[in-house]
């Protein structure tokens, strides 16, 4: 099972996102919000962001204390130049996702993978039969 930490004043936050942020509740100057989806398979659990318009050299992935953190930023600049039209439109944001790992998440062996905006995080398994532990009475 993937556990993320509980956040009480998240509605609270996303109802003034959704106030005062404009054209979307996603993206603006105060930073964006990548969308993630989270699945686990028989051997492993995988994190996978969208993260559009995002440089790979832009994106850090971090463990510490068994929470995984995946932050960067995003800058996009599209600029249209017509003959008699002249658009230059730029949008910026910092971002940062933190998931708490399972016990059972072997932290070693996490590997990473950014190809057309989409980050996916690979956390294997540790081997059951190699955790337990039997332990000799004396």
């Amino acid at each position: 099972m993937f556990l993320t930490k509980f956040d009480p004043f998240k509605q609270m936050r996303d109802i003034e996102n959704s106030l005062y942020t404009y054209p979307t509740a996603n993206e603006g100057v105060g930073g964006f919000v990548p969308v993630v989806n989270t699945r686990e398979g028989e051997f492993a659990y995988h994190v996978d962001v969208d993260l559009p318009g995002v440089k790979k050299e832009d994106i850090k992935v971090d463990i510490h204390k068994d929470v995984l953190t995946i932050s960067g930023e995003r800058k996009t600049k599209e600029e249209v130049k017509e003959e008699d039209y002249y658009k230059v439109e730029t949008s910026f944001g910092k971002f940062a996702r933190s998931f708490t790992l399972p016990e059972s998440a072997d932290v070693e062996h996490i590997e990473a993978n950014c190809s057309d905006g989409v980050l996916e995080v690979v956390i294997p398994k540790l081997d059951e039969q190699k955790s337990k532990k039997t332990i000799e009475i004396k």
